[in-house]
Formats: C-alpha cells, sequence, structure tokens
C-alpha cells in the first residue's frame, strides 16, 4: 500500500482506517513472517475504496497507459485502477497460468523463490506502466516485475 510520508498524504483519514482494517498474521507462512492479509482490508467496502480511489487521484493524471498487476493480490487492486485511469491491465502471473507465448523472470521471496510471466506483446516501448502490489516486503517480486517490463522496452 501507499506510505503516507513518501506520497503526500499524511494527515488522510483514509490511511488510518485502511492500515487498521489489514489483519497482521505472526509466523505465516512461516516462522518470523509477519503477513498482512488484506482479505481483511476486502471486507470493509469503505476502507476498499478508499484503498483503490488513493491510488486513483494519484495516477489518473499521470499518463498511464498500462496496469501491471502482481499475482494474485495486484489481480484485487489494478483492474478497478486501470479502467478509472483508462490504462490498461496486464496481469503478471505465475509460471504456466497463461496460456501462449510468455517471457518469465525468476526472483527471490523472504522465504523461497518463484516466477513472474506476462504475455508477449502485452507491454510495448513508449508504455508508462504502473505495477501494483499489495505490499513490498524484500522487494524481490516488484524487481522482478520490473525486469519483465524493462525486458518489453528494449
Amino acid at each position: 500500500m501507499l506510505a503516507a510520508s513518501e506520497n503526500g498524504l499524511e494527515g488522510d483519514p483514509r490511511l488510518k482506517a485502511i492500515s487498521d482494517s489489514i489483519r497482521v498474521v505472526p509466523h505465516f507462512p512461516k516462522p518470523g513472517i509477519m503477513f498482512r492479509d488484506i482479505t481483511t482490508l476486502l471486507l470493509d467496502h469503505k476502507a476498499f475504496k478508499d484503498a483503490v480511489d488513493i491510488f486513483i487521484d494519484r495516477y489518473k493524471d499521470m499518463g498511464i497507459s498500462v496496469v501491471a498487476g502482481v499475482e494474485a493480490r495486484g489481480f484485487l487492486f489494478g483492474p478497478s485502477i486501470a479502467l478509472a485511469i483508462g490504462a490498461k491491465f496486464v496481469p503478471l502471473r505465475k509460471p504456466r497460468k497463461l496460456p501462449g507465448e510468455v517471457i518469465s523472470e525468476e526472483y527471490t521471496l523472504e522465504y523461497g523463490t518463484d516466477c513472474l510471466e506476462m504475455h508477449v506483446g502485452a507491454v510495448h516501448s513508449g508504455d508508462r506502466t504502473l505495477v501494483v502490489d499489495d505490499l513490498v516486503a524484500t522487494g524481490g517480486t516488484l524487481s522482478a516485475a520490473v525486469r519483465l517490463l524493462e525486458r518489453c522496452w528494449s
């Protein structure tokens, strides 16, 4: 989600409600991980709408042509943001979930490794892209998404 100090949202009352609606599950999926469960945010219509609206307000006038959503939680926010700002939505999926020709990028998680795939031709040179996921832990998933997208711009 958005960091208030980095995005000019200090004092925005929506942020506390959003933060309060996200459940923290200690030691999931393994000991030492503090899992942020956004399913509780999705149950709170107002907090969920506010989260999407904050993204829309921030990016609506930035010329974004592609919203790339990272599986799976990026699929919950990304399409709504894309529709509202007039961009196409491109899913970045786990391996073997997309039919047809794909490109892939492996990355390291805080508790293992994984891979993202995207359809060949979904993103083109010159596309201005917003990557949507639910949070940044180690940054591995976000870095893989960016590397995957950058390969399309070369």
